[in-house]
Order: C-alpha cells, then sequence, then structure tokens
C-alpha cells in the first residue's frame, strides 16, 4: 500500500473511531452506564457488533475512549484550571449524568487489578493532582490558609469533586453538588 493510501486509511479509521465514541456518549446519556450495550453503539453508527469490536474489543476499552474524550471537553489549553472555572464544571456536571455515572461507574470497578480503566485511571489522578496543585499554587502561593501546601491539599480537592458526584448520582435530591462545592471553596478560603 502506497504511503499516502496508508495515511487515508488511517485517518479513516480514526474518524470512524471518533464516531463511535460520539455514538457510545449519546447511547449513554439516553440509556446510562449500564444501558449502553455494544450492540445499541453499534446500531447508531451502522456496523454489526462484530464490526464494532474492530475498532473497540470491549465495552471497557470503548467507555474508557469515552472518558479521554470528557477529559478533553473539561481541559483548559494550558492544562490549569482557576478555582471558579472548577466550580462552573462541579455544576456543568451535573447537568451530564450519564457521563457522571460512566465515569462513577468505571472508576469504581477501576480498583481491582487488572480491569482495562484501571493505567487510564491511575494516570488520570496522578495528573489531576498536579494540575490541582498547579491550581491552589497559583490561588495562594506555597500555602493555602490553613497552611497546607497546595501539594496535600491537591489530594482533598480531588476527593471532593469525585465524592460529591457519588453522594448526587445517589441523591440527587438531597445533595445540590454545586452547592455544595462552593461550600468546599469557602473552606480554603475562596470568596463567594
Amino acid at each position: 500500500m502506497p504511503y499516502g493510501d496508508a495515511m487515508t486509511a488511517r485517518a479513516r479509521n480514526e474518524e470512524r473511531r471518533a464516531e463511535i465514541v460520539r455514538a457510545a456518549l449519546e447511547v449513554i446519556a439516553e440509556r446510562g452506564y449500564r444501558g449502553a450495550s455494544m450492540a445499541a453503539v453499534a446500531e447508531r453508527v451502522g456496523l454489526t457488533q462484530q464490526g464494532l469490536l474492530h475498532y473497540f474489543p470491549t465495552k471497557d476499552t470503548l467507555l474508557v475512549a469515552v472518558l479521554k474524550e470528557r477529559d478533553q471537553w473539561d481541559a483548559l489549553p494550558d492544562g490549569r484550571w482557576r478555582l471558579e472555572l472548577l466550580a462552573a464544571l462541579v455544576e456543568y456536571n451535573a447537568m451530564r449524568p450519564g457521563i457522571v455515572q460512566t465515569f462513577s461507574a468505571l472508576l469504581g470497578e477501576s480498583v481491582t487489578e487488572g480491569h482495562p480503566a484501571r493505567g487510564y485511571f491511575t494516570e488520570r489522578y496522578r495528573d489531576v493532582r498536579s494540575s490541582m496543585a498547579a491550581t491552589l499554587r497559583s490561588e495562594y502561593g506555597d500555602r493555602l490558609p490553613s497552611g497546607l501546601t497546595p501539594e496535600r491539599a491537591a489530594p482533598l480537592l480531588v476527593a471532593v469533586m469525585d465524592g460529591l458526584q457519588y453522594q448526587w448520582l445517589l441523591d440527587p435530591d438531597s445533595v445540590d453538588m454545586p452547592a455544595a462545592f462552593r461550600d468546599f471553596l469557602l473552606l480554603l478560603g475562596e470568596a463567594e
């Protein structure tokens, strides 16, 4: 196969994969994590289930691709968030329960040895903690009002964000995720 044909085939393959990920996002949003079957995604993009498996060999690999796509939406160009933008992200997440549910379900499952999403989440959390430490450092300098360093506070910030998601998914009528996160920012010393 000539070089140009190989590049065209690769580009078509990547375009098809992106189309499948977008379809999976739609199916998850409509049906939730458990209801998002490979067959439903395949049907959405006009493939057989076997054809879909050519691009994504398991549901887990497809869901990890969906999560990576979701991460791209949430990323800032410089990779660093300001605290008020984190609050806006929490509000945005409250409008997309299917994606939050998928993220949370896969996160919970990924703590088991050999889970296909374990590496993704391990690396993601390493990167997110580093980014949150940089965010806190840009907001407060080398010490937060509490005296903690940004590196020590970063895991707590991430834990609050993810923990609120779990509580909100389990009892959305009782947990106002955006309001609770704004309350946490007050604890950090951030003004409303």
